[in-house]
């Protein structure tokens, strides 16, 4: 994905509300099932993750292995993550 696609995506998102919170049981297979539910229904989706800095990055990483989506952004606690879903 290209900087013109990431500005556009980040843009869509500013709009957005978190869907789906990781807390201090951090990414179970519960919220690995409830991030694939909701990237194939919305695409674009905004994560609150409640963690240390350094946990935060690795959670994020392993989001988008485990879901085969993209990480737009991060801040702070928010991170942005986008998967395409050919069926829309």
């Amino acid at each position: 994905m290209n900087s013109l696609e990431k500005k556009k995506l980040r843009a869509e998102a500013h709009t957005l509300k978190p869907v789906v919170m990781i807390g201090q049981s951090g990414l179970t297979a519960a919220v690995i099932a409830e991030l694939e539910q909701t990237l194939n229904s919305r695409e674009l989706i905004k994560v609150k993750i409640r963690a240390e800095r350094e946990k935060r990055k690795v959670i994020c990483e392993k989001i988008c292995i485990d879901t085969g989506a993209e990480l737009i952004q991060t801040i702070g606690q928010i991170a942005v993550i986008y998967r395409l879903n050919p069926n829309k």
